[in-house]
């Protein structure tokens, strides 16, 4: 059979538009489609591909585990799933793990548990969900309700009840909006979606107190900013700030689907048997991969090279905008960047997401104001300085018109 985007618009639901580039093959953070093509990757499938295309470390062991056992349902535990989730426990602040498949099915899970938790502790009346404007936390009808952009949520009929949502970095606004009827605060320690927005040291801290203070959860999402994506493991580690709930997944499988909540102890306990489930979580083949990508960045070595990627990153982001002014400022923090269009070029980033592609460079975009670039954590110095010289003729193309 001759695969052609054509049969994407024969045979695909019409929720996605993918570009006409079909990639065929990848090593490192180097792709090839169809027509042996060569693209630099400085997308990273959105924050997932941590290790680059076909990982010696993850491809063995996708072998070794292909060739062990693929599933099991959880009626029966699995060795990675356990290796998997201590390692998870002994590097972060939490003691239990949860396995989904995503992003989106993980902080389903840490919606639940949080209202399930304030219901048997603390009664009935304490429901209300905060996130914050322009966040995304997945694509579940709880999920994007609770994520904070209405034209993901509209056009489904009636809305979980009681989720309300603030702007980002707005502390008093948050204060206003908080009570002793909020059950969980859902937010992203760096928002990734709405436009790579960091958080001030006192909004985080603020936020963190007044939940303290009503007795509400503080949920972070990290299925963007997890596993080594800021420099850090995990972003609240370098926030001096500790989450009650944390969900990661994208990179956590560097490509393979997986995803994680975890908690403590005591909150864990609330989702007693039979509340909340997936059939496919925590299965052998994907905690196995995601075991060997957890090995593999959690060192000093790759987190400090993310510290030091980023900077030959923003050196060349500089001196692309010396020389054509298109930049207003650039946002982010390790490997998670936005590179935000000045006035001129307001509204513009899909022109210059279409013209890297036709430079061979694969971005990204973060609304319609930000290129947002999410490459391998260990891409090779010599792929970013080619990949940034790529970048700057897609801008020079867009400059000229």
């Amino acid at each position: 059979m001759q695969v052609t985007r054509d049969l994407f618009n024969d045979v695909m639901v019409p929720n996605y538009n993918p570009s006409e580039v079909i990639p065929v093959r990848g090593e490192g953070s180097r792709v090839w489609d169809q027509n042996d093509k060569e693209f630099i990757d400085f997308a990273g499938g959105i924050a997932v591909n941590c290790l680059g295309h076909c990982h010696p470390a993850l491809v063995n062991a996708l072998k070794e585990q292909g060739e062990k056992i693929w599933h099991l349902s959880n009626v029966m535990t699995n060795e990675p799933a356990l290796r998997l989730a201590k390692k998870i426990t002994d590097a972060t602040f939490a003691d239990k793990v949860y396995f989904a498949n995503s992003g989106a099915e993980a902080n389903e899970a840490a919606l639940k548990l949080a209202r399930r938790f304030a219901l048997d502790v603390h009664g009935e009346d304490k429901t209300q969900i905060i996130a914050f404007n322009k966040g995304f936390h997945g694509r579940t009808f709880f999920t994007v309700t609770v994520g904070g952009q209405a034209a993901y949520s509209d056009g489904f009929g009636p809305k979980p009840a009681a989720i309300d949502h603030c702007d980002y970095n707005d502390l008093a606004a948050f204060e206003k909006l908080i009570s002793d009827k909020t059950c969980a605060v859902m937010m992203e320690p760096l928002q990734g979606e709405g436009g790579i927005i960091s958080p001030s040291a006192e909004f985080i801290k603020g936020v963190r107190a007044l939940c303290d203070k009503h007795n509400a959860l503080l949920i972070f999402d990290e299925v963007q900013t997890g596993v080594g994506r800021t420099g850090s493991l995990y972003a609240y580690q370098d926030l001096a700030v500790t989450p009650d709930i944390l969900t990661t997944a994208k990179a956590l499988g560097g490509g393979f689907p997986i995803g994680a909540m975890i908690t403590t102890t005591d909150i864990a306990a609330h989702l007693k048997v039979g509340t909340h489930g997936s059939t496919y979580g925590g299965n052998p083949l994907a905690c196995a991969v995601a075991e060997a990508a957890f090995d593999t960045v959690n060192t000093e070595h790759v987190l400090a090279g993310v510290k030091e990627r980023e900077q030959l990153f923003r050196a060349g982001f500089a001196a692309i905008n010396e020389k054509y002014d298109v930049f207003s400022e650039v946002r982010g923090k390790g490997l998670l960047l936005g590179a935000v269009l000045n006035a001129q070029f307001e509204g513009r980033a899909r022109d210059f997401l279409v013209a890297s592609i036709e430079q061979g460079l694969m971005s990204l975009v973060a609304g319609t104001n930000v290129i947002r670039f999410t490459p391998s954590l260990v891409i090779p110095l010599e792929d970013i300085k080619e990949g940034l010289a790529r970048f700057e003729k897609a801008v020079a193309a867009v400059v000229k018109g």
